[in-house]
């Protein structure tokens, strides 16, 4: 990449190792890189857009050039507002790239001058996604090596009511039990 501004867009979920690992990569190559939370309103999130730019916040507030922000729309209409000179994706397997560059493709067409940078993933995360994280956490299974520490008991947090209503209702169904 080269010198400016980057924005590294998501949505709101939690943070992954991966996604840190991009962050820190990317941070490297620009003046100021931007992690740009795309706000849905239409899609339920696990944590709500407060919460997942906070944990944002606190997980890169040791990189001196990568702020937080939230915006609406189209990346290219955003990356226009904030004077970035190019959208920095993670790239871990070959269905990302086909919807990737796709993206890329549209991007360039709706703004010939943004650039498109992408990055693979260090190859202890290279088949991590939040959505994984996410499934593996709600079945109870170890998530420590996968996300930080700070996202882990964040999302035990969010999911232990849950896990425990599904195992009062299956203990009841097995016992007979009607509660």
């Amino acid at each position: 990449m080269e010198e400016g501004s980057a924005i590294c867009r998501g949505a709101c979920a939690a943070a992954t190792n991966g996604d840190l690992d991009l962050i820190e990569r990317g941070s490297k190559s620009v003046d100021e890189l931007i992690g740009a939370i795309l706000r849905k309103p239409e899609r339920r999130h696990l944590f709500s857009l407060g919460e997942g730019r906070a944990m944002l916040e606190a997980l890169t507030a040791d990189f001196r050039n990568v702020r937080v922000d939230v915006f609406e729309g189209l990346t290219v209409d955003y990356a226009a507002r904030v004077k970035a000179g190019a959208v920095l994706r993670g790239i871990r397997a070959l269905s990302d790239y086909e919807y990737e560059l796709q993206m890329a493709m549209m991007n360039r067409k709706l703004q010939p001058d943004l650039e498109t940078v992408f990055m693979m993933p260090a190859e202890q995360y290279s088949y991590l996604s939040s959505r994984l994280v996410r499934e593996v956490a709600k079945l109870g299974g170890s998530i420590r090596d996968l996300v930080p520490q700070m996202v882990e008991q964040r999302l035990r947090e969010k999911l232990d009511p849950a896990i425990k209503l599904k195992d009062a209702r299956r203990t009841r169904t097995k016992t007979g039990k009607r509660g």
